[in-house]
């Protein structure tokens, strides 16, 4: 296994930079903080492209280069026309259990939208995260699929706070389950819908994640001191389990890059979960993306709360940048 630490600060002075996206030979991203897209190249630096109404989270392209952009709160996702102007792409209405989150589109331009499932950072300023999963566990929700046009094309099984998605060299879909601290492939039938879930990256000790959703003496005592080891200064000399926030495919088009939600860091696991590559950030990862004119470079988008609240009051978030070799 490949261990490193990213380099350069490539961009700092913001709230909460999330879903990266390297298209068209420009890194983009958004920050859910403040509700802007912004777009950054090597000679012009950042420039905010879009200010989404209702904080702004995935991003996406249509076949024809509009960009889509979810917003958080107003649980939709926006379309910016030619001339820069905003409107309703697709609304997710009842589907979304709480802020919606990241989207991926594919190369139909269908849209698959994520949301939280509930009001996670609500739930988490008051308990530790382990108490999530005192049975009968958290919420889980679907990730909304929609046609090009925006219009509603069904919805995925119930996931367990669906968060970044990637599409494999062969079309597989994998998706982020953070608070299942798995990968999760599924299959697109012939609408375009998520269908035939399977887990394809255990991310937690199997006899951890038995422990820690049991429902007796044996699940209450994991339950404790998990919220003891959530601490910073413990977590992040661990090692294990991994929640996986935004996800990026590595250059190879098989494995896939993992921003860890419990600890500064991207890790490259392949299918079954191995992991075969680990970067140091400086501080909390929230997502990355592999880019650059080569596909050789690591984004990693880090601030230091995951708090839209803290992390929008502090303006410390920063894209990060780590050179690759060989995946």
């Amino acid at each position: 296994m490949k261990k490193r630490s990213t380099t350069p600060v490539l961009t700092s002075g913001l709230g909460e930079p999330e879903c990266l996206r390297w298209h068209d030979g420009a890194l983009w991203f958004s920050d859910m903080a403040h509700g802007t897209v912004h777009r950054w190249t090597l000679e012009g630096g950042s420039d905010v492209v879009a200010e989404i109404p209702g904080r702004a989270a995935g991003l996406g392209w249509l076949p024809d280069g509009r960009l889509l952009a979810v917003s958080m709160d107003g649980h939709k996702v926006y379309r910016r026309e030619f001339d820069g102007t905003l409107v309703v792409h697709a609304d997710l209405g009842e589907d979304a259990g709480g802020p919606a989150n990241d989207m991926l589109v594919d190369e139909q331009g269908r849209a698959y939208v994520g949301n939280f499932g509930f009001d996670y950072h609500s739930f988490v300023r008051q308990r530790p995260n382990s108490a999530l999963y005192s049975p009968p566990g958290p919420p889980r929700t679907r990730i909304v699929c929609f046609a090009p046009d925006g219009s509603r094309l069904g919805v995925s099984e119930p996931l367990s706070f669906p968060n970044g998605c990637v599409l494999t060299a062969d079309g597989i879909f994998i998706v982020a389950e953070t608070l299942g601290f798995k990968l999760t492939a599924l299959r697109r039938d012939e609408q375009g819908v998520l269908v035939d879930g399977r887990t394809w990256a255990p991310l937690v000790p199997e006899n951890l994640w038995t422990l820690l959703n049991h429902p007796g003496m044996a699940g209450r005592m994991t339950r404790r001191i998990s919220a003891l080891l959530d601490r910073p200064v413990i977590a992040e000399r661990s090692t294990s389990p991994i929640a996986p926030d935004g996800i990026a495919l590595a250059s190879d088009g098989h494995t896939v890059w993992v921003a860890n939600a419990l600890r500064s860091e991207c890790v490259r696991v392949g299918e079954g979960g191995r992991v075969l590559d680990r970067v140091r950030t400086t501080q909390h990862t929230l997502s990355c993306v592999v880019g650059g004119p080569k596909r050789d470079i690591l984004f990693a988008a880090t601030a230091p709360s995951d708090d839209p609240d803290v992390a929008g009051r502090l303006d410390r978030g920063r894209i990060e940048m780590a050179r690759l070799d060989g995946n």
